[in-house]
């Protein structure tokens, strides 16, 4: 009577994982006509054009993300 060793499984391929959104105005579409705030020293920035990225472009100022003027 031989030992027989357990065959090692191949680990399960997983999904790849989502990014979390950390704030709802990061991941919505940026538009022309919208406005941003620094909640740091106030500036405001006003989009003109937006650039056809795929991805969400993040505007920083005062090393924090500025947040959608409402």
């Amino acid at each position: 009577m031989a030992a027989r060793k357990a065959a090692k499984k191949a680990p399960a391929k997983k999904a790849p994982a989502k990014r979390a959104a950390c704030c709802s105005s990061s991941r919505a579409k940026v538009k022309a006509g919208d406005q941003y705030k620094c909640s740091v020293c106030g500036l405001v920035v006003s989009v003109d054009e937006t650039c056809g990225c795929v991805q969400t472009c993040d505007i920083i100022c005062c090393d924090t993300q500025m947040k959608k003027k409402r």
